[in-house]
């Protein structure tokens, strides 16, 4: 205990004198657990360049992420195993649907010996993960506090799901994943051998000005720095101009570096960054659905300070850009296929991250969940699905009430605000549930990053905090409505998934699988999802949709529902977007 506080005092201290805080505590002892010999073979046996940002044209990264908001948090050494872990999970799963997004707040408030916000190792993590198992991002949504500051270690953290009326409480399941195995490594050839047979890798590197200040290209250190404060994933190699590098992604948002990323010269262990990594084998746990069970039946374990009233649509009759023809104006019904899956194109996945609007606290924001996840995968797809992935902040859709509240909301205004002003990432503003204080669309409300030194219990952190004013805003430039099967599957077809209004029921919330149908007289629309295909299953057609109610609802998140009739009149008011690089 007297260890613990000795060090959280003297990296507070030494915060002060510096923007960046020392986020890497390395303990000095390397423990493993050894299943297999890891794969090691000589330089020249391997590929000249292997990125898995882009391996035969297929992206096996994960989203980019941001330590340092809502406020600042030393927690780079949760972000780098869990993200690498996601990666490697990605990889053993050939890029399919899911992508599975490892929560890193379940470390920073769990492991031990490891000191939450003020720092860890990725030794530490994976043996955590190994003997505990971890759950996802959409049961454990980041918080930036942790066992240190505020935000101790329960079962609420490692998962958890709120409610308007019955407050906050553990799911009865969830799923689980883990660790194999998992050890150390160092060295150019060893790093090589082990990202290209197996995936990413932590590694620790020393933090300079000129690093903080990085912008893109090939890094090149000339300070001779090389004491390790901060965790990050290397997760390719290459060369350019006969200069060897490597790829490594960061967890300073997307506004920093090559959008989140940057290369570093390689084999002269530059920062430190070949002299201390790590690596970690995940254990299949998804093949078969591996959960944990509780026995809590939605026993509340807290209530909101401030409850929420259920996600509503309220519409501002808000009016259509439309610019060019609509799908079904240019499509017969003859063109569109029997069944269409953006989560399977030809082996391709173009749906971005699953979200939970539930989680820290209820918000009724489902309105700018469906919308802007509908919007983040028409990118992917226009993107055909490049590096890197998209995900769109719904925390800044309620910020600048661009439509509504987490008292609920119009989606169309969701789309307005991305022809005026344009979207920003998550990256930006993380989802934290609930409204802001004042609704006026300010800078930092917008974009910010914070810096040290983590704040104590009971601080706010705010005032370590600042706008960012040089970030990518993701606009459109036309949106409209659409209801009927034909003109839905036309428009779904041809630009992507859909956003739609449904009267979510009670039965609908205990859904858990197969293909669902409610007979109602007069469907009253109470909530907003994304329709992301279609398909056919014993004669009877169903539409596919994402909800944002956490992966242990439904089928992942998602769910089908019967199409033409008794769906909760999912085909009465749907909405879209058309994604444009540029301001219209």
């Amino acid at each position: 205990m007297k260890l613990s506080i000795l060090l959280i005092f003297s990296l507070l201290v030494l915060s002060l004198q510096k923007t960046h805080q020392p986020c890497r505590l390395s303990s000095g002892i390397k423990h493993s657990v050894l299943k297999t010999a890891p794969p090691r073979v000589s330089a020249d046996e391997l590929p000249a360049q292997w990125l898995w940002s882009d391996v035969n044209n297929t992206n096996f990264l994960t989203v980019a992420r941001n330590q340092h908001i809502p406020t600042y948090c030393g927690s780079c050494w949760a972000f780098s195993s869990t993200s690498a872990l996601s990666d490697r999970i990605k990889i053993q799963r050939n890029a399919q649907w899911p992508d599975i997004n490892i929560s890193p707040q379940v470390l920073v408030s769990c492991e031990g010996p490891d000191l939450g916000c003020d720092g860890g190792e990725a030794l530490n993590a994976y043996q955590y993960i190994h003997n505990y198992n971890i759950t996802d991002e959409t049961c454990s949504v980041y918080r930036a506090r942790g066992h240190t500051n505020g935000v101790n270690c329960s079962d609420e953290v490692k998962c958890l799901n709120c409610d308007p009326n019955t407050g906050c409480y553990v799911p009865e399941s969830y799923y689980v994943y883990g660790v194999d195995e998992y050890g150390p490594v160092s060295g150019e050839e060893s790093m090589l051998s082990e990202i290209f047979h197996r995936g990413p890798i932590v590694c620790g590197i020393a933090v300079t000005e000129a690093l903080e200040n990085y912008t893109g290209g090939i890094f090149n250190d000339t300070t001779g720095a090389l004491d390790l404060e901060h965790d990050i994933s290397v997760v390719g190699y290459g060369v350019e101009n006969g200069v060897k590098y490597w790829m490594v992604r960061n967890s300073w948002g997307t506004y920093w570096g090559e959008s989140g990323f940057f290369r570093i010269v390689r084999g002269t262990n530059n920062l430190g960054i070949e002299s201390d990594c790590a690596w970690a084998v995940p254990r299949d746990t998804w093949t078969k659905g591996d959960k944990n069970v509780t026995s809590t039946k939605k026993s509340p374990v807290f209530l909101p300070t401030k409850r929420n009233s259920a996600c509503k649509i309220v519409k501002a009759n808000i009016s259509e850009k439309v610019a060019t023809p609509r799908p079904h104006e240019i499509l017969k019904t003859t063109d569109v296929p029997t069944s269409w899956d953006w989560r399977n194109v030809n082996g391709t996945n173009y749906v971005s991250w699953t979200k939970n609007q539930h989680i820290p606290i209820y918000c009724g924001s489902c309105w700018a969940q469906g919308t802007t996840s509908s919007l983040a995968d028409r990118w992917n797809i226009i993107r055909r699905n490049v590096f890197p992935q998209v995900a769109l902040s719904p925390q800044v859709i309620i910020n600048c009430d661009a439509g509504g509240s987490c008292e609920g909301g119009d989606p169309m205004g969701v789309f307005e605000f991305a022809y005026d002003t344009g979207i920003p990432d998550e990256t930006c503003q993380n989802y934290m549930a609930k409204d802001p204080d004042s609704f006026d669309c300010s800078p930092i409300q917008q974009c910010r990053t914070c810096v040290p030194p983590a704040p104590r219990d009971g601080e706010t952190g705010e005032d370590k905090c600042s706008a960012v004013t040089n970030f990518t805003r993701y606009f459109v430039n036309e949106y409209g409505s659409v209801s009927g099967a034909d003109n839905m599957k036309a428009e779904i077809y041809l630009r992507g998934p859909i956003a739609c209004g449904v009267d979510a029921t009670d039965n609908f919330e205990k859904y858990n699988g197969g293909i669902y149908s409610e007979y109602l007289f007069w469907p009253m629309i109470n909530h907003e999802i994304s329709v992301v295909g279609w398909g056919v299953e014993n004669n009877v057609e169903y539409w596919i949709g994402r909800n944002s109610w956490g992966t242990y609802w439904g089928e992942q998140g998602f769910f089908r529902i019967q199409m033409h009739s008794d769906n909760l009149g999912i085909e009465n008011d749907c909405s879209w977007g058309v994604p444009t690089t540029t301001k219209p």
